[in-house]
């Protein structure tokens, strides 16, 4: 059992670090394109964590939400564009969206011990 959870937690970390080296990516390079990369990643988190009764699971648990909430939030904001152009409010809120899910991603990777 023990192996077993050892495992969902090295599949959740994996894709924590994808997330998180795919926002880099993003806001180095403006690259809207990334945020499938970044919805791939956070559906294999949700996958791997969302509903869990493991003990780690529950203890992130806040922040994941965090992350899953905030990524829907962006995915609004980009549906409501015109035409796929974001305007100074949209970036703004985007902006947001993704400090509070980088600021998950860090409080996550110190409670597993990653950094």
């Amino acid at each position: 059992m023990e192996q077993e959870a050892n495992q969902h937690h090295i599949a959740f970390i994996t894709q924590l670090v994808r997330l998180n080296g795919t926002m880099a990516e993003l806001f180095k390079s403006g690259n809207l394109e990334l945020f499938g990369e970044m919805n791939r990643a956070v559906k294999e988190m949700y996958r791997e964590q969302h509903g869990s009764e493991d003990e780690v699971f529950r203890a992130i648990d806040p922040d994941c939400e965090v992350i899953y909430e905030n990524f829907d939030m962006i995915i609004a904001v980009l549906r409501t564009t015109e035409d796929g152009v974001i305007d100074e409010g949209a970036r703004k809120a985007i902006n947001k969206f993704l400090h509070n899910i980088d600021e998950a991603v860090v409080n996550i990777a110190s409670l597993l011990g990653v950094i």
